[in-house]
């Protein structure tokens, strides 16, 4: 039989859509849908016509967390549960998740691998590792609180609080929250205008976004921008839009 399709991805004007599809299993973190995740991340990453990705999922649950019928059974790789995690943060190109319905446990980990978040007023988000006894993994603690800030960090996986899609919004998890209805006119929105901008310029920026977590000097920071920034002004996509925006300031 052919193997169960967890993980579905549609191309269209120059939009990756990778869909978590294991609706039966909750989307979790089972080895079929983290080692296809891997994979189609892997296929949008080499796609020169993918400007810009969304990652959204189907069924009730954006996404459950572990896998329940793995967890108590030592893993062979023990890392190898946060390949697609690994995979989405590793894309050339912005990712956009769009989140609805629950986000439990390693769940919010899709969140924090993409770049930016859209969630529903339908959305939650429960970290809930110590409930089971399990300590975080995959850079959980370090990813959430670069969203949260520490006091955030503390609440939801200490004290094991919970968040509506509202109070993301508000403690900076997710960019944007929306009505239900409104959660894919919202993502096509953001997406429209990434996918208008120079491909080159937008990667290269994404890239240095990446480096600069690691700088904590800010003349170095402004020294790396300096560099990319003289090359985007070398590229014929910055040529063009000066001339287009001093034509339409002439009119």
């Amino acid at each position: 039989m052919p193997e169960h399709r967890a993980v579905t991805v549609e191309v269209a004007d120059h939009v990756a859509w990778i869909t978590l599809d294991d609706v039966e299993r909750r989307n979790s973190l089972n080895p079929v849908l983290v080692a296809q995740l891997a994979a189609a991340c892997g296929e949008v990453g080499q796609d020169p016509e993918v400007r810009v990705a969304v990652l959204r999922a189907n069924g009730p649950v954006f996404a459950a967390g572990g896998d329940v019928h793995a967890l108590g059974t030592p893993a062979e790789d023990p890392i190898g549960v946060y390949a697609g995690f690994r995979a989405l943060e590793a894309l050339p190109v912005p990712v956009v998740a769009a989140v609805h319905g629950p986000t439990i446990g390693a769940g919010v980990s899709f969140v924090l691998a993409c770049d930016v978040a859209v969630a529903a007023e339908s959305a939650t988000f429960d970290p809930r590792f110590l409930d089971l006894a399990i300590h975080p993994g995959g850079g959980h603690l370090w990813k959430l609180e670069q969203r949260v800030g520490r006091q955030g960090v503390a609440a939801l996986v200490l004290l094991g609080d919970t968040l509506t899609g509202r109070q993301a919004q508000e403690s900076g998890l997710v960019w944007r929250c929306v009505p239900d209805g409104g959660l894919d006119a919202e993502v096509r929105r953001l997406t429209r205008k990434v996918v208008r901008r120079a491909p080159e310029v937008v990667r290269r920026a994404k890239s240095t976004m990446r480096l600069s977590r690691a700088i904590t000097d800010p003349r170095m920071a402004a020294e790396v921008e300096q560099i990319h920034q003289e090359w985007s002004m070398r590229q014929p996509a910055f040529t063009a839009a000066v001339a287009d925006l001093r034509a339409r300031l002439a009119r």
